[in-house]
């Protein structure tokens, strides 16, 4: 294999600064492609939480002027491994606490657009060599819509590297008004429908779309299904003209991180030759949220963005049909307000059956993964998801809808793939409620199958979700970018 100089940009990364799946995969992919043998930088904004979280002092490489904006360049490495990472810090865009997307109501930064363009702008540059850096990658990837402005400004450049760019969300596209188009100086001509104009406001995420060379996303089921109007969010066309450019690719899961048998997070480490191991993070979490230690009840788990996406108004209106199962529930998340309040009104109907955490919590949530018996998952559509796959990974069976990543990843336990121990979890058969609760039926009446379910469990298990196969298909797709590249 080719070795090639890559610059990975993302507007978050793990351990760095983290919101959701975006930040594990930044945190984990650029690991996996230096593994096999390519020269990485990662570039991140450098926001006041993240200088916080740095393990080592950053060495200051260069200052730029951009928009009037001062910008420092720094470089550390990201903590746990050997990637070199580039900081992007601009005090009056970045040095804010918190969210780095959101205020403190919950609202986008209204700066949002300039936060992201001067960002885009800087890797620009330095995928131009136009720093004094003296390295220009081959290849530049950026991921979502934040990153969406990277290949429109690299389209002026002679003997420009080649362009990557992920979709993780589709449902967020980076929608802004004409004048904030004008107010970041973009060409006149990038404000037409077959470029950055959508439906009379301006998209980042349409920016990315159109101008990379390639285009990819978290897994191949959504790679066709957002070709379609159920889950094209308005950009179907689009994708469904660049299809030829367009594919999916499994995320991987940092098995370093989440692995039962070394975790330092979980009260009792295990793996599938000592599943009895696990039952000691089961009582734990049921005492950590004051539930009944009991063994017979199955207990649920659901770490989650307490939004409409993530089925969470299908588990409220099926709380009372679960509640005469001997069932319990724990949940970690935030997200709208109305389902934050939902929720913890029905822990007062529930209480020894219902317990809810609001908010994020990284050791509560490896807690859950090893203490559940079973992860609940009913999104309405799921690019990639990685908590179904951390949870086979813990013996912990999701229960999931087909859409997506989770079709692409759990192997339901009916029919003969039960009777030969071969499911890895439970895919409902539609996105209802009726589906939820047929499911979860199964998966109740599984549990009381000891044996059976330890079968279930040990096969989950096995199954292989590290990043190894998922970097070797990122540098064959770098490839090529690269020969696409070259005809333009």
């Amino acid at each position: 294999m080719v070795s090639r100089r890559i610059l990975y940009c993302s507007s978050e990364a793990y351990p760095l600064i983290k919101t959701g799946g975006l930040g594990d995969v930044a945190g984990s992919l650029p690991r996996a492609l230096q593994q096999l043998g390519h020269d990485m930088r990662l570039l991140l904004p450098a926001y006041r939480d993240l200088l916080q979280n740095l393990s080592q002092r950053p060495r200051r490489l260069i200052e730029l002027t951009i928009d009037h904006y001062p910008v420092t360049l720094w470089q550390t490495t990201l903590p746990g491994s050997r990637v070199v990472t580039w900081l992007v810090d601009c005090p009056p865009l970045f040095d804010r606490p918190g969210n780095p997307y959101l205020d403190d109501d919950g609202e986008p930064w209204p700066d949002n657009a300039q936060r992201f363009a001067l960002f885009d702008q800087v890797a620009a540059r330095l995928a131009g060599d136009q720093t004094g850096l003296d390295w220009q990658p081959d290849i530049v990837h950026g991921n979502d819509w934040q990153c969406g402005l990277i290949p429109v400004y690299l389209e002026s450049q002679t003997d420009r590297p080649a362009s990557v760019f992920s979709l993780h969300n589709l449902a967020y596209q980076g929608l802004f008004d004409r004048p904030t188009f004008d107010e970041l100086g973009l060409l006149e001509s990038l404000w037409h429908f077959t470029r950055l104009e959508y439906h009379g406001r301006f998209s980042f995420l349409k920016g990315g779309l159109i101008y990379a060379d390639r285009i990819t996303t978290v897994s191949p089921t959504y790679a066709r299904e957002i070709q379609t109007p159920v889950f094209g969010h308005g950009m179907e066309d689009v994708l469904a003209h660049r299809a030829d450019r367009l594919s999916g690719i499994l995320n991987g899961i940092d098995t370093r991180t989440w692995n039962p048998g070394t975790d330092r997070l979980i009260v009792k480490r295990y793996n599938r030759r000592h599943l009895l191991d696990k039952q000691a993070n089961k009582r734990a979490l049921q005492a950590h949220f004051g539930l009944p230690q009991t063994g017979e009840s199955m207990l649920i788990g659901m770490v989650t963005r307490l939004v409409e996406q993530k089925g969470i108004d299908l588990v409220l209106d099926s709380l009372p049909w679960l509640f005469n199962l001997p069932v319990q529930l724990v949940i970690l998340g935030s997200g709208d307000k109305r389902y934050e309040q939902a929720l913890q009104q029905a822990v007062k109907q529930y209480p020894r059956q219902l317990a809810v955490t609001i908010g994020y919590d990284e050791q509560l949530a490896h807690r859950i993964e090893a203490g559940a018996d079973l992860f609940l998952m009913p999104s309405r559509f799921e690019p990639c998801g990685l908590n179904q796959m951390y949870s086979q990974r813990y013996g912990t069976l999701p229960l999931v809808t087909p859409v997506g990543g989770l079709a692409d990843t759990v192997i339901d336990a009916s029919g003969e793939a039960l009777q030969r121990g071969e499911g890895s979890g439970f895919v409902m058969r539609e996105i209802s409620v009726p589906a939820l609760q047929e499911s979860l039926q199964r998966a109740v009446r599984g549990y009381q199958t000891p044996l059976s379910w330890r079968q279930l469990q040990q096969f989950a298990m096995q199954q292989d979700f590290s990043w190894k196969h998922s970097a070797s298909a990122y540098a064959a797709l770098y490839e090529q970018a690269l020969q696409d590249s070259r005809m333009v």
